[in-house]
C-alpha cells in the first residue's frame, strides 16, 4: 500500500479579535490507500477542523499536508477546487442533494464540474447508482426517496469521480439506527473494494465499522488504534 494522506505537524490557529485559538496543535498522521479510518472526539476536540483541512476547504497555519502525493499547502483557490473535485468525494450528514433534480443529475454534478461529456456522465452515474444499490431510482427526486436512499445518492455522487479518498462527515447523523447500519455496511463493502474512507463520527458503534480509529482531544491526537474490524461485515 502507499500513503494517500500524510499530515505532518499540522497547526491551525484562528484569530478572533485580539484573541487566538489553536484548534490543531501539531497533528501528524498518515493514511494508506485502502484504509477505513474513523476520526473521533468530543465537540471542540479539533476533529472537524482537521476534516476541513483534509477536504481542502481550509488551509493549515503551519505544517504539511500531502494528498495523493501533492502538497496542497501552496495551492491557490482554483487549484484547491480542482483537487477537491478530482481527488476527494464528500458525504455529509445532511445529504446536500439538490431538491429539484433527479438522483442521476445529483450524482452527475462532479462530472459536470470536471467537464465530462453528457454521454460519459450518464454512463458513470448509472454505474455509481448501481454500486450503492439504487438501480431503478435514477429518475427519482430526493423528496421521493427515504433518508437512507438519499444518503446512498450522496455516496454515489462521492464515488462517481473515482476519488483517491471519500471523506464522510457524520454520515449517519440524520438516520435511524437500522438505516445507519445499512449505510455503514455499504461503506464497509466499498472499502472491501479498495476505496479509502475517512469518516468523522462521535458514535462509537459507527466508528466500530472502521478498521482504525483516531481520537482527538483539545487539538491533539490522543489515540490511534486498529479495531480489527477491517473487511468484516456481520
Amino acid at each position: 500500500m502507499s500513503e494517500v494522506i500524510k499530515l505532518t505537524d499540522i497547526r491551525r490557529v484562528f484569530t478572533m479579535g485580539d484573541q487566538q485559538f489553536e484548534a490543531l496543535k501539531g497533528v501528524s498522521f498518515s493514511v494508506e490507500r485502502g484504509e477505513f479510518v474513523a476520526i473521533m472526539g468530543a465537540s471542540g476536540s479539533g476533529k472537524s477542523t482537521c476534516m476541513n483541512l483534509l477536504g481542502c476547504l481550509d488551509r493549515p497555519t503551519s505544517g504539511e499536508y500531502l494528498l495523493d502525493g501533492v502538497d496542497v499547502g501552496g495551492l491557490g483557490p482554483d487549484q484547491l477546487a480542482d483537487i477537491r473535485n478530482r481527488k476527494l468525494g464528500f458525504v455529509f450528514q445532511g445529504f446536500n442533494l439538490l431538491a429539484r433534480t433527479s438522483a442521476m443529475e445529483n450524482v452527475e454534478l462532479p462530472l459536470v464540474y470536471a467537464g465530462i461529456h453528457s454521454r460519459e456522465r450518464h454512463k458513470r452515474s448509472m454505474l455509481a447508482l448501481e454500486q450503492v444499490g439504487l438501480q431503478g431510482k435514477e429518475n427519482n427526486h430526493p423528496s421521493q426517496l427515504s433518508g437512507g436512499q438519499q444518503q446512498r445518492v450522496a455516496i454515489a455522487r462521492a464515488l462517481v469521480n473515482s476519488p483517491a479518498v471519500i471523506l464522510a462527515d457524520e454520515p449517519t447523523g440524520n438516520l435511524d439506527s437500522a438505516t445507519s447500519d445499512e449505510i455503514m455496511h455499504l461503506f464497509t463493502s466499498l472499502n472491501q473494494q479498495g476505496i479509502t474512507i475517512l469518516m468523522v463520527t462521535h458514535e462509537h458503534d459507527v466508528a466500530a465499522y472502521a478498521g482504525r480509529q483516531i481520537t482527538f482531544r483539545d487539538g491533539r491526537i490522543i489515540g490511534d488504534s486498529q479495531t480489527g474490524r477491517t473487511g468484516q461485515i456481520s
